[in-house]
């Protein structure tokens, strides 16, 4: 079984490409949420 590693801690989005960490893009989900016109609320784990 093949693991990715997990960018945790790192911000730098080159490294997050060019080292094989996990990288999910959520722009097609983000537009659709926008684009819906209804509240919707985000919140995100402390």
């Amino acid at each position: 079984m093949n693991h990715r590693k997990m960018p945790i801690g790192i911000q730098d989005f080159e490294t997050i490409r060019t080292e094989g960490f996990v990288y999910v893009d959520k722009t097609a989900l983000v537009y659709r949420l926008a684009s819906e016109g209804t509240q919707c609320f985000l919140g995100r784990p402390r």
